[in-house]
């Protein structure tokens, strides 16, 4: 029997844990975006309709991240057919969650699905950040986590330069959203072009104290050392409003650390349990509402598992 439909789902994303810019990222269990893939006799893959995002994203094949990892999985899969896509939006579009690299993976994961999954998700992850590339440029600290899941280290966009790092059992994640946008080309061009040596020091020394952090599953030393990052906050603080004042009130609150969720303006505060996690998101919000600012909170654990397939038919 020939598959016509297959939909996935990939989770949003946590990229750079503070210190580890570029290099590191996390998968949460929620929330998410689903693509839908179904046959067509035509070679490649079109969009047919994207619901969820106010009519922002395009459907302009090389545009839109979704379609060029379909395009890319189906030139993998060497099929002379094609897709239509249908993207589902569950992601708030330039709010540091990884929602570009989402509708990439989920995409290429349904396509694979639809022909069979012959490709495994080391196979499918160029095709992955062949997506992502076509807005956010080619890297895969947002793609590798939302993909493979967990915590990962991007050393390369290769499957053999992503490494999985442990995960401590009983952390939680405040997620708290203000209704800003902060577009990735933005935030990297605040970026310096050079650090200094003392800086360079720093940022290294903390992110070898998060992967030991890690390792040891100490769950305060690593929420300590994402907090060590000394050049790219530094950078890109004034674009994420009152982020000093929600760090204070979320660590008030019982959070252990709290930083910009990729290139913001999430952020991410880090808890050892539920309660802690949800206090910490209600104080975030309470500073948002009190400067005007309307935000969305949401309590989340790390995605032992990254993107999976949700029917095949």
């Amino acid at each position: 029997m020939v598959n016509t439909r297959a939909e996935a789902f990939a989770p949003a994303t946590v990229a750079n844990l503070g210190a580890g810019f570029d290099i590191l990222g996390l998968a949460v269990e929620e929330p998410g975006d689903v693509v839908r893939a179904e046959r067509r006799a035509e070679p490649g893959a079109v969009i047919v309709h994207i619901e969820g995002d106010n009519g922002r994203l395009p459907y302009e094949a090389g545009k839109n991240t979704a379609c060029v990892a379909a395009g890319e999985t189906l030139r993998l899969l060497g099929v002379r057919t094609g897709v239509t896509l249908t993207i589902y939006k569950h992601l708030p579009l330039a709010s540091g969650l990884g929602s570009s690299a989402a509708s990439a993976v989920a995409a290429a994961v349904a396509v694979n699905a639809l022909y069979g999954a012959p490709l495994t998700y080391a196979e499918l992850l160029p095709a992955c950040v062949a997506g992502e590339a076509a807005v956010s440029g080619y890297h895969a600290d947002n793609v590798a986590p939302c993909l493979f899941g967990g915590i990962t280290l991007v050393t390369g966009t290769a499957a053999d330069q992503i490494y999985a790092l442990p995960v401590p059992p009983g952390i939680v994640l405040a997620l708290v959203t203000p209704d800003i946008t902060v577009p990735t080309a933005e935030a990297r061009a605040v970026l310096p072009a050079s650090v200094g040596l003392r800086q360079m020091v720093a940022q290294t020394a903390a992110v070898a104290r998060l992967v030991d952090a890690l390792h040891r599953q100490d769950i305060a030393a690593l929420a300590a050392a994402m907090e060590g990052d000394v050049v790219v906050e530094a950078a890109r603080a004034h674009l994420i409003p009152c982020l000093a004042e929600a760090r204070a009130a979320a660590k008030q609150a019982g959070a252990l650390g709290v930083v910009i969720s990729g290139a913001g303006p999430t952020l991410c505060a880090v808890c050892d349990g539920e309660p802690a996690a949800r206090a910490a998101g209600e104080a975030m919000q309470a500073v948002y509402k009190q400067a005007g600012i309307n935000s969305a909170a949401r309590q989340t654990h790390i995605a032992a598992a990254g993107a999976r397939v949700l029917q095949v038919l």
